[in-house]
């Protein structure tokens, strides 16, 4: 057997052990904890991943890499597939707390009164639980500021969430104006 041919089945034999472990894993898996678990080089991690998205490209499930690790989900084409079969599952998000977590997002970090003046409206405490809830924001020191009012800033979890590996993922904010317009 050629040292090519052993070469790629190890990578074949590590990218199904790869996907075995993201599917049965709740969360998404660190590639340091891949390496360890199925004592792996760096280079023989990156090889098995790119024959496991590969071996995934034909199928229903990708490989995603986010804030927190890689994990399998489905692939965006059936998403539609997925929402008419199991309507319950589609989370709605309101529109109060969408425009929060952006502020939050774009220009962390931002304490509550910060929030208030870009939207022109009182944050609900409601929202703002509903999202360390989640877990998708934390507090994160003060402002020195009169009163020292807490730093919001968003969390890995949020990342996770919205499939984003940072901040830099995130779309490039539209002009207010073009979005009034």
């Amino acid at each position: 057997m050629t040292n090519f041919s052993q070469k790629h089945q190890q990578a074949m034999h590590h990218s199904r052990q790869i996907e075995a472990v993201l599917h049965a894993s709740e969360t998404p898996v660190t590639a340091k904890t891949l390496c360890q678990q199925l004592s792996l080089t760096k280079d023989s991690l990156d090889t098995a991943l790119v024959v496991l998205q590969q071996r995934l490209s034909t199928g229903a499930l990708t490989l995603a890499q986010t804030a927190s690790g890689y994990r399998l989900q489905i692939a965006d084409e059936f998403s539609p597939l997925i929402q008419q079969v199991f309507p319950k599952r589609q989370e709605t998000l309101s529109q109060a707390l969408l425009e929060t977590l952006s502020v939050i997002a774009y220009k962390q970090p931002v304490t509550r009164a910060d929030i208030e003046q870009v939207r022109g409206v009182t944050v609900s405490s409601n929202i703002l639980r509903q999202l360390f809830d989640k877990d998708w924001i934390v507090e994160r020191g003060f402002k020195d500021t009169l009163g020292r009012p807490a730093l919001l800033h968003t969390t890995d979890t949020f990342l996770d969430a919205f499939g984003l590996t940072s901040l830099d993922d995130l779309p490039e904010m539209p002009e207010i104006g073009a979005v009034e317009g």
